[in-house]
């Protein structure tokens, strides 16, 4: 089967989704729901429109865009990915796998293909946590690991209720139908950004990722007592900012001994009260983020930490209070569609590498229903999330011919 990618066309509309933005470009931010938001959204339904799909949204505004097979009756295969961005990203993080996995489709239907299986493109809602704090926000829901309650406890910074956002978006439908029974696709292959510089360091366009990491993330507040900064001293002191210092350096120190390389442990927020440089600190809240793709490798982190915090209060005389903020299970990726992506690397004579994805997506949690993988796509200097974000249309071009003959491979199983 000869598959053409029309790298030029996939170029362009890449450029026109990224123009779709509230800030100035080269940088991209695409708030879940927002204006531009749903200009977006109306522009990805009408390329897929186009292309003579069937479309339907769900009631927190997941989009689905099938291509009939010949036995519609069959579980499909899936593919797709996001388009919100977080402010100030780039134009490639999630939007390849949209934009990417609608060119693969038209690249069979030039090709003359008819599948078996139907082939579906989905575009989730809200795979980054700006809006309403929790990443994944469609996927999870689609999958059932977050129920309807959601809709109402879940508010963004104006205190605005999924529900009530959603509704005014045009999502009126019950939260409840937007989950999805298990085994409704027959596999589910994502095609992403690598957001990681492993595929740059070996000279590779593409690589196929065998495992998900998943975080379990933590919020810590730390209450010592205040005082002030010349007048107290450090024998009476209860630093609540030291404190979370020592256990900071405790995460780090958890990690680096698991024995792996794919343990990975972050602080990425510290907030200090009263945050005056002659006041001795507080309180202090910390958020904790560790992750892996084995389980039981980031709970045994986890566990050294907390026995860290105990450890920490009774010696320096703070109180620790920690809440877990989520701690999603990782995922194994299904080594049959692993070895439809690398035999369609081969078929193409395109080198390639399996590899682990240290960042979670919406497949981690499409897992739960169905068995996938993802395709990885190079990206310059592993950089993700910023302005600078880029990966190259050869390159890009490479992973939607690669994603393509897998689709049909798996359609066809």
């Amino acid at each position: 089967m000869n598959i053409y990618i029309n790298e030029a066309q996939l170029t362009s509309e890449l450029e026109k989704l990224a123009s779709f933005s509230e800030t100035p470009a080269p940088s991209v931010t695409r708030i879940v729901f927002s204006a531009v938001d749903m200009a977006a959204r109306g522009y990805i339904k009408q390329l897929c429109a186009a292309a003579a799909l069937e479309i339907r949204e769900d009631a927190v505004g997941n989009t689905f865009a099938r291509w009939r097979g010949r036995q519609p009756e069959l579980p499909a295969v899936g593919t797709g990915s996001h388009i919100d961005a977080i402010p100030h990203a780039g134009k490639f993080d999630g939007t390849v796998g949209v934009l990417g996995g609608l060119e693969a489709i038209r690249a069979l239907q030039r090709a003359g293909a008819q599948p078996k299986r139907s082939v579906e493109l989905l575009l989730f809602t809200s795979e980054e946590p700006t809006r309403f704090g929790i990443g994944c926000l469609g996927s999870r829901l689609l999958c059932g690991s977050l129920d309807a309650s959601a809709g109402e406890y879940l508010k963004d910074r104006n205190g605005l209720t999924l529900d009530e956002v959603r509704r005014q978006a045009g999502y009126t439908a019950a939260l409840e139908t937007v989950a999805m029974k298990k085994g409704c696709y027959a596999a589910f292959v994502e095609l992403h950004i690598e957001q990681g510089p492993l595929l740059e360091k070996e000279d590779l366009a593409v690589g196929v990722v065998t495992a998900i990491a998943a975080p379990s993330a933590l919020r810590v507040l730390i209450e010592g007592e205040g005082g002030h900064a010349g007048a107290v001293l450090l024998p009476d002191r209860h630093d609540a900012f030291l404190a979370a210092a020592e256990l900071a350096l405790a995460v780090e120190l958890a990690a680096k001994g698991s024995g792996s390389l794919d343990t990975v442990g972050t602080v990425g927020v510290c907030e200090v009260f009263p945050g005056a440089v002659n006041s001795i600190p507080s309180k202090t809240k910390l958020e904790i983020d560790i992750r892996d793709v084995d389980l039981r490798r980031r709970d045994a982190v986890l566990a050294q930490v907390l026995r860290a915090s105990e450890e920490i209060g009774a010696r320096r005389q703070v109180r620790f209070s920690i809440e877990t903020i989520n701690a999603d299970p990782p995922a194994q990726c299904d080594e049959h569609i692993v070895e439809a992506l690398c035999r369609s690397c081969d078929d193409i004579g395109l080198p390639h590498k399996r590899l682990v994805s240290r960042a979670y997506h919406d497949s981690l949690f499409m897992s739960q229903i169905a068995p996938v993988s993802m395709l990885f796509v190079r990206c310059r200097g592993g950089i993700s999330h910023r302005p600078d974000e880029y990966s190259s249309a050869a390159d890009i071009a490479a992973g939607v011919k690669v994603l393509a003959q897998a689709l049909y491979r798996l359609a066809e199983n």
